[in-house]
């Protein structure tokens, strides 16, 4: 995918693709790129139409993201363990549903079912790309950035997921993305995903929560679901540690990564 933007760290192991949340980029998985590829070949795409990636030349709906995220693993050749945070996960649930022969198994952090299967949330979801085009991306990132991580997170944590989210996302992509996210709902979906899957969830997330996460593991035929103790939405970034050790678990039983 040539007009997807990819980071990569580690040459060795089993594909690890790691798709971010709706304001974000693969900026958010700094702590896995850096500690996960001593074990596994890690990479972090900007999805279409986010930070470095070209715009999508049409809309894209919930298919569209995840086909692209498909043509990334098809670029390498194999199959992969697919890491998705929030937004991201509800695309590699999608992946999964669609392209099975692509997804070896899933991490699904601090994700949902979508926000269609509450028409409030679905609501307030799609109404997130006018506010974009209204209030620009610092300012819609300085409102929305605290929120993402709890209360004891690190001043700098708070001000890298802001720079993040400023930096990252721009219409017409985020406002594709807001509407894949409002008309998704995927539980109906979930009990024909065959893939092995580790669902995590940080024990203060406010913004999807500790619920929507046991929708996702309830509906899943092989899952484990972890609570990531001191952690908001962005588990991935304000535990790493913590976090990191639970999907590297996940990879040792579904990848056979040796001791």
């Amino acid at each position: 995918m040539s007009d997807v933007h990819v980071e990569e760290a580690g040459s060795d192991g089993p594909l690890l693709l790691c798709l971010h949340g709706i304001g974000s980029s693969s900026a958010a998985f700094a702590p896995q790129l850096a500690e996960l590829s001593a074990y596994a070949r890690v990479v972090a795409w900007d999805a279409p139409g986010y930070a470095k990636s070209a715009d999508p030349e049409g809309p894209l709906d919930l298919d569209g993201f995840a086909d692209a995220a498909a043509g990334v693993i098809r670029s390498y050749g194999s199959r992969a363990h697919v890491l998705g945070v929030s937004w991201g996960g509800v695309i590699a649930l999608r992946l999964a549903a669609r392209h099975p022969d692509l997804v070896e198994s899933l991490i699904v952090a601090d994700s949902s079912p979508g926000s269609g299967t509450d028409p409030a949330k679905a609501k307030g979801m799609r109404a997130r790309a006018t506010e974009l085009a209204e209030v620009g991306p610092r300012a819609f990132a300085e409102q929305r950035g605290p929120r993402l991580v709890s209360g004891e997170a690190p001043a700098e944590l708070v001000e890298r997921v802001i720079e993040t989210m400023a930096s990252s996302v721009r219409l017409p992509g985020y406002g594709y993305a807001a509407e894949s996210m409002a008309s998704a709902d995927l539980r109906d979906e979930l009990p024909a995903i065959a893939a092995p899957a580790l669902v995590l969830c940080g024990d203060k997330d406010q913004v999807t929560g500790i619920e929507a996460s046991q929708v996702i593991a309830g509906g899943l035929h092989k899952t484990a679901y972890v609570i990531v103790k001191d952690a908001g939405h962005l588990a991935n970034q304000e535990q790493p540690g913590r976090f990191n050790a639970w999907v590297l678990s996940h990879l040792r039983i579904t990848a056979r990564i040796p001791e």
